[in-house]
This record gives C-alpha cells, sequence and structure tokens, in this order.
C-alpha cells in the first residue's frame, strides 16, 4: 500500500508518499498560497500516486475533537487566508481515502517518539523553531489533546536582557514564544535573516534565553523525559549549548535530576530523525488511519 504524508505549513506545503515499513518515497514542496489554490494542487498530486489513506501534520489552530461541527478545521490562524478552512475535510472529500489530522508538531513529536530520539521513552517534547514555533507532546504514551491541543508556541515570556524588540511580532500576544524567536522575528528585529547572522552576534543569546525559558516552563510544568529542538533556526548548531546553559542557569539548581544536573547534552537534543520528522509523523498518521 502507497500512504500520503501531508506537513501542511504556513510558508509551504511538502506533500510525500511512503510505504509500511515508514520509509517517505517520493516528495515534492509547493507553497502556501491560498486554500482555493493549494488545497486542489494538493488533491491532485496524492490523487495521481494512488495512495491508500492520507497523514495530516498542519499549522494551526486546529480542531482535533472528532465530535465537533468543524474537526479537522485550520481555524485562527495567523495565516489569514487560511482561517476557518476545512482542510481536513475538504482533502477527504477530493481524495475518497481515510485521513488522520494533527497539529504539525504533534506529528513530528510522534514520528520521534516512535522512531526517533524518544524511542522507549514515555514522555517527549517536540519543539518546532522556524517560520512559527509549536510544541507537540506525548505524555504517558499518548499524544496531548486536550481542551484543543498544545499552543507552546504562544507561551508568554519574559524579556531576554538586551532585547531591542521585547514585545515581539505575533498579531495575538506580546512576549510570546513564535513572537520573540521565531526565524521571522529574528529577521524583523535585526534586519537580516537568522541564517545570516554570524555566530558570536548577540541575537542568538537572546534567542536561546527565550528557547531555554521554554524548556525550562516545560520541564516545571510537564516533565518531559527528553526535550528536542527542531526547525530551520535549530539549524544554528551554536545554539544548543547556549539553550542547555542557560537553562540549567534558570533553574538554578532547583531541578536536581541527572537529565539536568549531568546528561543535559542528551536532555535537550536535536531530532533523531532530522528534517524528516513532520513528514514521517504524517505517514504514521496516514498508516495508523487504515491499520490504527
Amino acid at each position: 500500500m502507497i500512504y500520503g504524508a501531508l506537513e501542511a505549513g504556513g510558508t509551504k506545503m511538502v506533500l510525500s508518499t511512503g510505504n509500511e515499513n515508514n520509509e517517505l518515497l517520493e516528495r515534492v514542496s509547493i507553497p502556501t498560497e491560498t486554500p482555493d489554490i493549494t488545497i486542489p494542487r494538493m488533491t491532485e498530486w496524492f490523487a495521481a500516486h494512488g495512495i491508500s489513506s492520507l497523514g495530516i501534520g498542519t499549522f494551526g489552530l486546529v480542531d482535533l475533537n472528532p465530535a465537533s461541527d468543524t474537526y479537522g478545521w485550520i481555524t485562527s490562524t495567523p495565516k489569514f487566508a487560511w482561517r476557518n478552512c476545512p482542510l481536513m475535510p475538504l482533502m477527504q472529500e477530493k481524495l475518497g481515502v481515510p485521513v488522520r489530522i494533527d497539529t504539525d508538531v504533534n506529528a513530528a513529536a510522534l514520528a520521534e517518539y516512535r522512531l526517533g530520539a524518544a524511542r522507549g521513552m514515555h514522555s517527549c517534547l517536540y519543539v518546532t523553531v522556524g517560520t512559527g514555533i509549536g510544541g507537540g507532546l506525548i505524555i504517558g504514551d499518548r499524544l496531548v489533546h486536550g481542551m484543543m491541543h498544545p499552543e507552546a508556541g504562544h507561551m508568554l515570556l519574559r524579556s531576554a536582557s538586551g532585547d531591542p524588540s521585547p514585545d515581539g511580532i505575533c498579531p495575538y500576544h506580546k512576549g510570546c514564544a513564535e513572537g520573540l524567536a521565531s526565524g521571522p522575528a529574528i529577521e524583523k528585529r535585526w534586519g537580516i535573516p537568522a541564517r545570516d547572522l554570524p555566530e558570536d552576534h548577540i541575537a542568538w543569546a537572546i534567542v536561546a534565553d527565550y528557547i531555554a525559558q521554554m524548556c525550562v516552563n516545560a520541564v516545571c510544568t510537564v516533565s518531559p523525559e527528553i526535550i528536542i529542538l527542531g526547525g530551520g533556526v535549530m539549524h544554528q548548531r551554536h545554539l544548543f549549548p547556549l539553550i542547555r546553559k542557560r537553562v540549567r542557569e534558570l533553574l538554578n539548581d532547583y531541578i536536581c535530576v541527572p537529565q539536568i544536573t549531568k546528561k543535559i547534552d542528551e536532555y535537550i537534543v536535536s531530532p533523531g530523525l532530522g528534517d524528516d520528522s513532520g513528514a514521517i509523523g504524517a505517514l504514521l498518521l496516514a498508516i495508523d488511519a487504515v491499520h490504527g
């Protein structure tokens, strides 16, 4: 059987096919334009590949309550053209196959839990730091869906020392993680893309402070067995030691467990599946839609 996997992002849509061995076979990326343009392009591609089911990991907010009239809809998103878009129902109607949907970061967390850095554990937090910031969470071997889904990217943080733009750029909140440490926030603050900033630029200490605050809040609230940091901004590998150091400073020896005091290099890590976490997670959702 061939399964479809969709990573629905605010900048681009990544369409993949895969098999029951969790292997990705083909992949194509298309820009995220308006739904009336993008959705037909996606359904045509998946239909041409004869998929048996589709897994979707999407940007949000997204309604994940199966009992809701808007189940599978993207709801109040900063991507204004996609507000109140019935993404899953439209894809299911056009393709005529089973579809399972979750957030993009929950999909990535699922992949890392089953096959990647969190394999063999019972909990993990996956955070993507890129065009936006989001967190996917597994606790007790289950993806977390409560009132809705975790929105770690809109966690409110305190200002980092030396930040010239402490309010951030989020259209909804002042001082939230996404508005302060995402790729667009970094570029807006300094006038150049994050990838072009030198390693010794003050920007990285500021970004590390904000991501460390997110990690500390997670440690103190949901206590995951591992924190996985992915996304384009985290391709800046020099961020990891800055974040780990700042996490220990902020915790200030309050939480004295080996993961923090001795093995923090193994606790705050990059994705075991690299940049494929999201696509493989969407593939796992597609497989679960048929067999799970």
